[in-house]
């Protein structure tokens, strides 16, 4: 996610730090490359020429130039800014009025509406709330059995109806099931279209009119770049958006809509989507996107993602395990499948403040094949060798290489790298940090 962008703005930062004291010559010449990097990123002109219009205004101010940390002034400035342009602070959902409350999901075909639409109920769904999903775009029969199917996988109902029922009917059928089985939300799956016309939108505004939504949330692919600014002007001066959700984040290195869109549309952007699965879905908080594009990190997002996946009590026993030094692969291979579910080992080192260079050397590819390949060599292994990994010998590396699929090379390099790790935490559990952490698991930490 706006991984260009970042290491361009770092590399912009990185040289104005170490200049000492700065001049209106010495900021220009960064603002020239901060907007070159902005353009290529496929953020709006519009949005470049404002953005750096107040940023040189107040870097230019006597109390950032004689500052005894100008760059720190003009990066707290420019995080300032950013912040201002995707929207200063989160935008929720509608609080709960009358019941049900509907969500009407609209966007053009090929925008993940139909994934968005589950991914919001399985998010409404965690905060104790009682979703309904409704199938609603009767133009693609496939839309319809992929919401029946991911719905029943997640436990969330979903109305649906055959024999050409049109779609305000549907969703004026669904209503009236929500009320009887007390959803107190309704996310309609809209029908899409590969570009605007006028029967999309006119069944819109039918659908808004009879269902009188508090939200009508437009889903748009973030990839597109600039046409995806122009798709939500045009959505939100027909039928009148109260949201965004740009989906497929993860997909867009440049990631320029996310800062163009909310400042040229005024529709606040309420969530974003970083991947595939079913929980990928993020609520949008302006001031963790602009932390994250400066290359500082989100550990807020980070934190949140822990406290989801990981089991309390499980925590719990594995600190007891190392502080007393009982750490072993059984509870190695526990905790990489914990952290699996936070998310690929690229987002995730993305979100700590100061290693987001990392990010470009961990593609999610590499990190899940090598994830995989350490899981296949623990498993391989029986239950005692894994409590003492100690008693593995030439003939028992065989053994477990033939079963995984891996060398006894890989199992040896896996067996040094848990020795450090051991060391790693008994070191932290003493409250030291060890001089060389060297590297885990094959991925380069420089």
């Amino acid at each position: 996610m706006l991984e260009v962008l970042t290491q361009k703005l770092t590399a912009v930062f990185d040289k104005l730090g170490r200049k000492g004291k700065l001049s209106e010559g010495d900021v220009d010449d960064a603002l020239r490359q901060v907007r070159l990097a902005l353009l290529e990123a496929d953020v709006n002109f519009r949005v470049v020429k404002q953005f750096l219009t107040k940023v040189r205004e107040r870097a230019l101010g006597s109390e950032v130039l004689r500052s005894l940390t100008p760059a720190q002034q003009i990066i707290k400035i420019v995080n300032e800014e950013l912040i201002a342009i995707l929207g200063g602070e989160a935008s929720r959902l509608a609080s709960l009025t009358g019941l049900p409350a509907v969500a009407l999901l609209v966007g053009l075909q090929g925008s993940g509406k139909t994934i968005t639409a589950v991914k919001l109920a399985v998010h409404l769904k965690h905060q104790g709330q009682r979703p309904l999903l409704v199938a609603a775009d009767t133009r693609r029969p496939a839309a319809i059995e992929q919401l029946k199917l991911l719905g029943e996988r997640n436990d969330i109902p979903v109305y649906s109806e055959d024999g050409g029922a049109t779609a305000t009917a549907i969703c004026q059928h669904a209503l009236k099931q929500a009320r009887e089985k007390e959803a107190n939300w309704v996310i309609v799956d809209t029908q899409g279209r590969l570009h605007i016309d006028e029967a999309l939108m006119q069944e819109l505004v039918d659908i808004k009119s009879l269902v009188q939504p508090s939200e009508v949330l437009l889903t748009v692919d973030a990839m597109i770049g600039q046409d995806a600014v122009r798709v939500a002007e045009e959505f939100h001066s027909r039928i009148g958006l109260t949201g965004l959700i740009l989906t497929k984040m993860d997909g867009d290195a440049r990631g320029g809509a996310a800062l163009s869109i909310r400042f040229v549309t005024g529709v606040p952007i309420k969530y974003l989507g970083t991947g595939e699965k079913i929980d990928a879905l993020e609520v949008f908080h302006p001031d963790r996107l602009a932390s994250r594009i400066l290359g500082m990190g989100d550990m807020l997002t980070l934190i949140e993602r822990a406290e989801t996946a990981f089991d309390q009590q499980q925590a719990k026993n594995l600190e007891g395990k190392m502080r007393s030094g009982d750490f072993d692969l059984e509870d190695l291979l526990g905790q990489m499948r914990q952290i699996h579910k936070m998310g690929s080992l690229g987002r995730l080192v993305e979100m700590m403040p100061g290693f987001s260079k990392l990010a470009s050397h961990l593609p999610d590819d590499q990190g899940e094949k090598q994830l995989k390949k350490i899981e296949a060599m623990i498993l391989s292994m029986t239950y005692e060798e894994r409590r003492n990994p100690a008693i593995i010998d030439g003939k028992r590396r065989s053994r477990i290489a033939r079963g995984s699929g891996t060398t006894s090379k890989d199992v040896n390099q896996l067996l040094n790298q848990f020795r450090e790790i051991q060391k790693l935490t008994k070191s932290l559990t003493r409250g030291k940090l060890p001089k060389k952490m060297g590297t885990m698991f094959d991925i380069p930490l420089r």
